[in-house]
């Protein structure tokens, strides 16, 4: 990857709707030669895709909350079973396998506590193989992620 691959990709996850032109311009490129580095960074997994970043809030989703799963088996076909019913979920937005006290931990967005108690109850209490379960509530997000720094 070279200086222009790495400021296309910065320019990218800082605004994708950003025209093929103005990304050529951006990095000094012609727009065909942007646009097959682009494709080129698409093709070797680099770039994923392409979302719209949105504001939880202004959809009503206030509350944010990370819940520490323990499962009572770290078996294969334990951490398998869980895996596949957590992406089942649309209320759990986000899923990481951790080391430390707790197996997994999960990110859910809740308009309220009244609606995250019935996330609980009809979504992460129906989770297999859970032996303890955590929640801890987001006071205020400093930081929000905007993409990677791109080494170079």
């Amino acid at each position: 990857m070279d200086r222009a691959d790495r400021a296309l990709l910065e320019a990218l996850q800082a605004d994708s709707s950003r025209s093929i032109a103005d990304l050529a311009a951006l990095v000094h490129l012609s727009p065909s030669a942007c646009h097959r580095r682009i494709k080129a960074l698409e093709e070797q997994g680099l770039i994923l895709g392409y979302a719209a970043r949105v504001d939880a809030r202004r959809l009503g989703l206030s509350v944010e909350v990370f819940v520490e799963i323990t499962l009572d088996s770290q078996s294969r076909e334990a951490l398998d079973r869980f895996e596949r019913a957590v992406c089942d979920f649309d209320d759990i937005l986000e899923c990481h396998l951790m080391s430390g006290a707790g197996d997994y931990l999960l990110r859910v967005a809740a308009a309220d506590l009244d609606h995250y108690g019935q996330i609980h109850r009809d979504c992460l209490a129906r989770l297999p193989g859970v032996s303890s379960m955590k929640s801890s509530f987001s006071l205020r997000r400093i930081k929000r992620f905007e993409g990677y720094s791109v080494p170079g």
